[in-house]
């Protein structure tokens, strides 16, 4: 397991495929600031209530000049699904193998119910023009963490 990300790291280079199948990296965005989130699963309640306040917070968080992207274990099937049902305006790509949610140390020990499992830490990463980290937030919640990100930027 990763350690967690600190501010001033160098973000993990990465490319997934997007709802689309179409490949999307973080080098691709060098110049502007990213906001990188991690979620579980698509479909399910938490995530979509963050999903959805991502996407009615897009253009802020983009005049702001941040471009957003979520990272979730799914495939782009349902990725695509998720978009649709939901009209999502975020990019969604897929990590399968978790590899790059494991970068960023956001996949490891959680607990549900009293019950103890590996899985995806909600988890947001800031990463700068410059492809460093300028902060990172683990275990977060879903319901309100998009105001207070936009808060804590001061947008």
């Amino acid at each position: 397991m990763s350690e967690r990300l600190q501010p001033g790291d160098t973000a993990p280079a990465f490319t997934l495929p997007d709802a689309d199948g179409n490949e999307v990296s973080l080098a691709a965005h060098k110049g502007r600031k990213v906001i990188v989130y991690f979620y579980p699963a698509a479909l399910t309640p938490g995530c979509t209530k963050q999903a959805c306040d991502f996407t009615d917070n897009l253009d802020v968080l983009a005049g702001a000049g941040y471009d957003v992207i979520g990272v979730s274990p799914d495939k782009p099937e349902k990725l695509a699904k998720f978009r649709e049902k939901e009209s999502l305006k975020v990019t969604l790509v897929g990590d399968p193998d978790k590899t790059v949610i494991e970068s960023y140390a956001a996949y490891g020990e959680k607990k549900n119910y009293g019950k103890t499992y590996m899985g995806v830490i909600r988890s947001t990463i800031i990463v700068d023009e410059e492809g460093k980290v300028e902060r990172a937030l683990y275990n977060v919640r879903a319901a309100g963490h998009v105001a207070k990100i936009i808060k804590d930027l001061e947008i």
